[in-house]
């Protein structure tokens, strides 16, 4: 069936982390939105998360504010180092090793993870507009 992932696409890291994923996800296991477009914004609505530009009108919705990539896998969304952690273990050795920091008690690993989203910007930077696919992995986004 596959899962979706939602991230921050005007976010460098972000679009670094998607092409990640996209390079070592040989069987194709993940499609990707923008959080910008309509249907990340879709997304994240349904799973009850305020997409990147949509605030005004989600804080009407009592929608939970995102700071995170948001993982859609079996009918669940995922999000922080959770999701990080569910990615990294689809894409096999040596990433799935990564999933041992499973056993830090969640709240410290989100801790960490906040903190370094609340500074991705200042770090790596962010465009104007989201990324353009090349043409091979344009089929992997959802539109």
């Amino acid at each position: 069936m596959g899962a979706v992932v939602l991230f921050d696409g005007v976010c460098n890291f972000c679009d670094a982390s998607v092409n990640f994923i996209i390079s070592h996800d040989r069987a194709g296991y993940f499609k990707f939105a923008p959080l910008q477009s309509d249907e990340g914004k879709r997304l994240a609505n349904e799973y009850g998360f305020e997409s990147a530009t949509v605030a005004d009108e989600a804080s009407a919705n009592d929608l939970i504010p995102i700071d995170s990539v948001i993982l859609v896998e079996n009918g669940k969304a995922y999000t922080h180092s959770t999701a990080a952690l569910r990615i990294l273990k689809r894409l096999g050795f040596p990433w799935s090793m990564l999933n041992a920091f499973a056993i830090v008690p969640r709240q410290v690993r989100d801790w960490a993870y906040r903190l370094f989203a609340r500074y991705r910007y200042r770090i790596f930077g962010r465009k104007d507009q989201c990324m353009l696919p090349t043409p091979e992995v344009r089929a992997r986004f959802l539109s």
